[in-house]
């Protein structure tokens, strides 16, 4: 294949074409040469050149027709115009069709072949940018992901067809700004975009649910950053929409067993748990329940209720050391009037009320020795006496009990019977501290913001990124309820789709200061720093600051306040 540049001679003096010809092949073109127009429209029929030098004046018809022409046969051919009677009409008729220079003669041989050049490095980078754009509309019409791009004011410039077909949006959207496009969805992907817009950092939000006026329901992940030009600002955002229904449909089906019985998890030690509350759901047995405080044991003693024959029957909650010796003794097992000072009508007790059914008997460690022979008697015989009262009571409870402590140590140290401990440990159930299944935090993260999201009627969707990172790094003193009550204040605070920083709780983020990466720490202080010296900057003046900073008076007081 030639890969010698083209280049199309026309001039009706055959000893310029003659001259330039020869000029021009020893720079390495591949020459034709035409005397009239007609013979040049044939030759740009056969050929594409990528330079054309034409004289003006050709007798039948000028240069300027033939340059319409060829800009008919190719749009990026560079063509030179040459003429010996030079007008200013002609030159901007000229230039005006797209010609890439208009020479007047004398033509010297250094000046046209640098011209040439010129005109040659000038068509391979035109074309080059081309063949970059074309690679570029290909990939974004045919991506399978959605493609959005906004400009800063948040008006829709380009937006693909799988987005379309996400989103809604149609080509007469182009120039609109999102939120004024009707397209039916609850907004997410909108807002985030404004808050990239915003904040000119980059959001990632996973896993929400969509609907756009078409009605259809979809699972979407989506990610937004902004276009930062070289002098730092930021001139809009691009978005990725994927669409992930038939994925998160396949992981609900695969991780049926992430949320058993209210339990949420999908850790392995979390699957064995769940294996073992089905293997013991029916048996009639003791169960004991070891977990540290706020890891949900009370949840693990409503699986095996729930789970097995006795659903449906009470299930009855006592929390051991939320009360006195006495008071306990009167709610598991109720007194008769009169039994003591203060009793005067008969009370049934917590386990004749779990008749039929299961007791959960919390934090059984708190509970004294007298209190402790009393329960022995329960479990041994399935009945017991109500306070004041001599008669037994014949029961039917299955007890579940659970404790944060050491009981083996505590039969060890003579403050629990080595007899009851044997009768509650006959299967010991143990539920596995957050920071040993730290792969089911981003899962709890997502109900958490589920549930919050529907109590504050917030459309909270994600955390970011640096809350993840965070989450996933803390040691989780207080377990599943310490994440539940942080990502509770957040969602408080939270004036947008995504969880940040800023609005977690001031305790959380000194417990965890010291595993927080440096460059993540010198970003936030930064951040603070840059705000108060702009308003010094600005003598007090927030709005002058905000402008200062390109962001809004409301984004000023709100970083101050935090």
């Amino acid at each position: 294949m030639n890969t010698n540049p083209l280049a199309l001679i026309v001039d009706d003096e055959q000893s310029i074409q003659d001259l330039l010809k020869i000029m021009f092949e020893r720079e390495g073109f591949a020459v034709n040469c035409a005397t009239t127009i007609c013979e040049a429209e044939q030759y740009l029929i056969e050929k594409k050149y990528d330079l054309v030098v034409v004289d003006i004046y050709l007798g039948k018809g000028t240069g300027i027709d033939l340059l319409r022409q060829i800009r008919e046969y190719d749009k990026n051919a560079q063509v030179v115009l040459i003429t010996g009677n030079p007008d200013i009409e002609s030159a901007a008729e000229a230039l005006r069709l797209g010609a890439f220079d208009y020479l007047t003669k004398p033509v010297f041989p250094h000046q046209i072949i640098s011209i040439a050049k010129r005109a040659l490095a000038s068509k391979m980078l035109v074309e080059e940018i081309e063949r970059k754009n074309a690679h570029l509309d290909a990939i974004f019409h045919n991506a399978s992901d959605g493609i959005i791009l906004v400009d800063r004011d948040n008006r829709l410039l380009q937006v693909n067809e799988a987005a379309m077909g996400a989103c809604g949006y149609a080509a007469h959207h182009l120039g609109s700004r999102l939120q004024d496009i009707e397209s039916g969805c609850v907004g997410v992907c909108r807002n985030t975009l404004a808050a990239v817009l915003r904040d000119r950092v980059r959001y990632t939000v996973r896993r929400i649910e969509c609907c756009n006026k078409s009605g259809v329901k979809r699972v979407i992940s989506f990610s937004a950053s902004p276009v930062i030009e070289k002098d730092g600002t930021a001139s809009g955002a691009v978005a990725i929409i994927r669409d992930e229904t038939e994925l998160a449909f396949l992981e609900k089906q695969l991780n049926r067993q992430s949320v058993y019985g209210g339990i949420i998890g999908n850790n392995i030690a979390m699957q064995r748990m769940y294996t073992l509350i089905e293997a013991l759901a029916d048996v009639q047995t003791t169960v004991l329940v070891n977990g540290e405080s706020g890891t949900g044991k009370e949840l693990v003693a409503a699986a095996l209720h729930h789970q097995g024959k006795r659903q449906g029957k009470p299930f009855v909650k006592v929390n051991c050391s939320a009360l006195s010796e006495n008071l306990l003794e009167s709610e598991l097992f109720g007194h008769v009037r009169g039994a003591f000072t203060g009793a005067v009508e008969n009370k049934i007790g917590r386990f004749q009320k779990a008749d039929g059914g299961t007791i959960f008997l919390d934090e059984i460690g708190d509970i004294s020795v007298a209190m402790q022979m009393r329960l022995l008697r329960v479990l041994q015989e399935q009945e017991f006496e109500r306070v004041g009262d001599s008669s037994p009571i014949k029961v039917d409870v299955r007890v579940i009990a659970a404790t944060n402590q050491n009981l083996a140590e505590k039969v060890k140290l003579g403050t629990f019977r080595h007899d009851l401990y044997y009768r509650l440990n006959v299967v010991r159930l143990i539920v596995p501290p957050l920071r040993e299944r730290s792969d089911d935090i981003p899962l709890l993260t997502e109900h958490f913001l589920e549930k919050f999201s529907r109590k504050f009627k917030k459309p909270l969707s994600a955390v970011s990124n640096e809350v993840m990172k965070l989450f996933m790094r803390h040691n989780w003193p207080g377990n599943v309820r310490e994440l539940e009550h942080i990502i509770e204040h957040a969602a408080i605070l939270s004036r947008s789709d995504i969880v940040s920083v800023q609005e977690l709780p001031l305790d959380f983020i000194n417990s965890v200061r010291h595993e927080w990466p440096e460059e993540t720490i010198a970003r936030v202080q930064d951040q603070k720093m840059s705000y108060e010296e702009a308003i010094e900057k600005a003598g007090g003046n927030k709005t002058k600051a905000a402008r200062m900073l390109g962001v809004s008076r409301c984004t000023i007081y709100r970083k101050l306040q935090k």
